[in-house]
């Protein structure tokens, strides 16, 4: 928790609350439903909630923004940037219906009213996004085709409408299998956080309007 509060002073004393309450919250219902290997469950902060905060070390969401987490398990990146960003809206999807159960039982501990999980497949999801994002889920090239017709044509913020995704290591042939319209753009996250679980991770955005 002082990790975060080390990368992100200017939290209010709710979403201090919020934050602290993960921890436990996730201890509790990973008993219930596996949603965290034991490991990581050893480094939460860490390999789960600041992972997920990398993406808020690229863009800042407006307020009114709409973003779908499709293959959000158990709620990651979702829920840390629901707390963070508390004016913009998070659909959370994912095709196991128990791990939605963890994700809505979370949002509701916490007090969250911009988070909705929902169970389903993200090829069956309807409506428009400012952004997907997601971690890890699969290859990008079956990725992509899932959300291309997925995105606002009007972009809010200062990033432009697309994909954000969290992946590690060497992605260039990944990224070379799938013709973008855009070419993606590479973040690596070491430039934001320190340590060993961080240095092969990256956040891709591939601006899809």
């Amino acid at each position: 928790m002082k990790t975060i509060l080390n990368h992100f002073p200017n939290l209010t004393d709710l979403q201090i609350q919020q934050f602290s309450k993960l921890e436990e919250l996730y201890t509790f219902w990973n008993e219930q439903i596996n949603v965290i290997s034991r490991k990581d469950v050893d480094n939460f902060y860490e390999r789960h909630v600041l992972h997920s905060l990398a993406i808020a070390k690229i863009i800042e969401f407006k307020p009114g923004t709409k973003v779908l987490d499709l293959g959000t398990g158990g709620g990651f990146p979702g829920i840390p940037l629901a707390i963070l960003f508390p004016e913009s809206d998070f659909l959370l999807v994912d095709s196991i219906g128990k791990k939605i159960k963890v994700v809505n039982e979370v949002s509701a501990a916490l007090g969250l009213t911009n988070v909705e999980g929902m169970h389903e497949r993200g090829e069956k999801i309807r409506g428009n996004f400012d952004f997907v994002i997601s971690r890890a889920v699969t290859r990008m090239n079956k990725f992509v085709p899932w959300v291309k017709n997925k995105f606002k044509s009007h972009s809010l913020n200062d990033l432009p409408n697309g994909i954000i995704y969290l992946k590690g290591g060497d992605l260039n042939e990944e990224l070379n299998e799938v013709k973008f319209k855009y070419k993606p753009t590479l973040y690596k996250i070491p430039e934001f956080f320190e340590g060993e679980f961080f240095e092969t991770k990256k956040i891709v955005h591939v601006r899809m309007n």
